[in-house]
């Protein structure tokens, strides 16, 4: 008896499809037809998997978050001290800006062109909880009195860092963002 090996869903080439081309051109600009095309699916099964692009594009969201919240997380649980854990988070940041295909925040990419209340903003919005809570948890596990502030703090030097390499295209911003980090935690344990 020959198996064959099952290939991708046509859920997960549409997916593959809009992510591939949400990301490397913009959200408005790539339309539902490009998508298909490019995942090589039949039209209905668009509408068979997504009740329509915003669907596609919460879905498409929801799956950049979800895979650098991977990557973090994987970062995070190979080291135990609680700075290097801080820390770990702009190496990631470091590693993803010498990757050519890197472009960006999916996220901010997405809301420059978005409206209010859009799938792109709510998808945003939970990405920025995550963000906030991530850094919140990291800081809270050092022995210090104000990990909230400590938080804040490095969750700028987190955005500086992306905001810089999109704009200015230099990948060494992630090692100035670790290294202000560093001295902002090193700050934030010398005050107590």
């Amino acid at each position: 008896m020959i198996t064959r090996e099952k290939g991708p869903s046509p859920r997960e080439r549409l997916l593959a499809a809009a992510d591939d081309l949400f990301y490397s051109e913009g959200i408005h600009t790539v339309g539902i037809d490009r998508i298909i095309e490019k995942a090589g699916v039949a039209k209905g099964s668009l509408y068979y998997n997504f009740d329509g692009k915003e669907d596609l594009v919460r879905e498409y969201l929801l799956g950049r978050q979800e895979r650098s919240a991977a990557l973090i997380g994987s970062a995070i649980a190979a080291v135990e001290d609680p700075k290097a854990r801080i820390l770990a988070v702009f190496d990631v940041l470091g590693t993803r800006f010498h990757h050519s295909d890197y472009k960006g925040c999916a996220f901010s990419r997405a809301v420059a062109e978005a409206q209010p209340g859009s799938a792109e903003v709510q998808e945003a919005d939970s990405y920025r909880v995550w963000v906030h809570e991530l850094f919140g948890r990291l800081a809270s596990a050092l022995p210090i009195t104000d990990a909230a502030g400590l938080a804040d703090r490095l969750v700028v030097l987190y955005d500086g860092a992306r905001m810089g390499f999109q704009m200015d295209r230099r990948p060494e911003v992630a090692s100035i963002a670790r290294d202000l980090a560093s001295d902002v935690v090193d700050a934030a344990l010398a005050a107590d």
